[in-house]
């Protein structure tokens, strides 16, 4: 089969991975010059099954949270009656895209800065009464985690200010943090040698459905920017495909499948598909970690989860990561000042004078989300138009359900018998929001 995949991020490129694996041509159209250049850039880096959850129950309405509308429809979302069985079904394919992401790891000998680990803080017992359903659907799944004293969590961090108020850890050992991006290239790497063409600063303008499907796609320069991040334009990857002619072009694919994130709605709606996705933006703060003889443990050994602030602290290789502020609404470029201002009080409760002041990196990046929290994943309803969307979370972004929902994709695409393994993804597709 000939298949085109829309956008490069981590879902993307981990989906061209698995459908060229299969033995089928696949093209990725980009519009940015290389991988991961967007929500995949700078994420927590966690990779880690419970966090496909939502950790943090919606408040209604909460100032900030997007539109009215969208906020009423996530508050009747989470109260739905199959909103137990949803959630169920959606960390059975974390699980699974966990599993799938150590295989590949071991198989194709990936390094990306991995440690193994994840521990959620939690500042007062009420945090923990407030996640105790998540902890029960985990139990009754089997997924393991251990609640620890304080005592333990500085143990197993030793780091950790004591003098920050602390009522206990969840340690999730099915868990770890690594270089998210740096995945995503060596992905792009392994998905290359099996024949993957990637077309960078590519914009795909519409998509036509049918047997076969088809699309227009031009070559565009972006705008410096793109994506929000203190840095410097991308450079282009060496080994790109041959030079794009200009103008629109159009092809013919015997599937497409769009996972352009929150460049998704422009493509759908001109199907005939709304569903209702709203951008929200996360933010990161990157620095080298301080390195002092004396003092061996200033940052993080692991990754971290404040529950009470919804930030993450990730160690990715001798560098801290901060990461939190998801935001509706608001501009892809513009840092509030009291989002970063949190960060850096988050990281200096836990760990004070552990980031390299002066040489931090501050990115910004969007993300597609449905009000159900949930992804949307197969068919699309549509004769040769595929869907892998919203995999994020307001905790890990879309990392823990990527390699799985690859996986699920590429056998679904192709009518290919599932691994007996993978969990029977029907109820996170489109015909959910009819």
């Amino acid at each position: 089969m000939r298949i085109a995949i829309i956008g490069a991020g981590i879902a993307g490129v981990t989906s061209a991975f698995e459908c060229a694996n299969d033995g089928h041509q696949v093209t990725v159209f980009e519009r940015r010059s290389s991988v991961a250049a967007e929500g995949s850039f700078a994420n927590t880096g966690f990779a880690a099954p419970a966090l496909a959850l939502p950790w943090a129950a919606a408040r209604f309405p909460r100032p900030g949270a997007g539109a009215l509308s969208w906020q009423w429809r996530r508050w009747r979302a989470e109260r739905s009656k199959d909103h137990a069985a949803r959630q169920a079904l959606l960390l059975q394919l974390a699980s699974y895209s966990h599993g799938r992401l150590q295989e590949l790891r071991k198989r194709l000998q990936l390094d990306y800065e991995r440690t193994e680990g994840q521990l959620l803080l939690l500042r007062h017992e009420r945090e923990l009464r407030a996640i105790q359903a998540q902890l029960d659907l985990m139990q009754s799944l089997g997924l393991p985690h251990q609640f620890l004293s304080p005592e333990q969590c500085l143990a197993l961090e030793p780091g950790l200010n004591p003098e920050t108020p602390l009522h206990g850890g969840i340690q999730l050992s099915q868990a770890e943090v690594g270089n998210c991006r740096q995945f995503s290239h060596l992905m792009r790497i392994e998905a290359q040698r099996l024949g993957v063409q990637f077309r960078f600063h590519t914009t795909v303008r519409s998509i036509t459905p049918g047997q076969p499907a088809s699309l227009i796609h031009e070559h565009t320069i972006p705008p410096e920017g793109l994506g929000a991040a203190t840095r410097g334009p991308d450079k282009q990857d060496a080994g790109d495909t041959q030079p794009a002619p200009l103008g629109p072009v159009q092809e013919s694919f015997d599937a497409v499948l769009i996972c352009a994130g929150a460049g998704a709605l422009a493509l759908l709606q001109p199907l005939g598909l709304k569903p209702a996705l709203s951008t929200v933006h996360g933010y990161s703060i990157t620095a080298p970690l301080r390195q002092l003889e004396a003092h061996p443990d200033l940052g993080p050994r692991a990754g971290l989860l404040d529950l009470r602030h919804q930030v993450s602290i990730s160690r990715i290789g001798q560098r801290v990561r901060i990461a939190g502020g998801i935001e509706t609404g608001t501009s892809a470029t513009h840092f509030k000042p009291a989002t970063l201002a949190l960060l850096h009080q988050v990281l200096h409760d836990w760990f004070p004078g552990a980031m390299q002041v002066g040489q931090e990196q501050r990115w910004k990046g969007s993300q597609a989300l449905l009000p159900d929290g949930l992804p949307l994943l197969g068919a699309s309803g549509l004769a040769g138009v595929w869907l892998n969307l919203a995999q994020g979370s307001a905790n890990s972004l879309d990392w823990p359900l990527a390699c799985g929902a690859a996986r699920v994709l590429a056998d679904q695409i192709c009518k290919r018998k599932t691994d007996v393994d993978a969990p029977d993804t029907t109820g996170l597709d489109i015909a959910r929001l009819a």
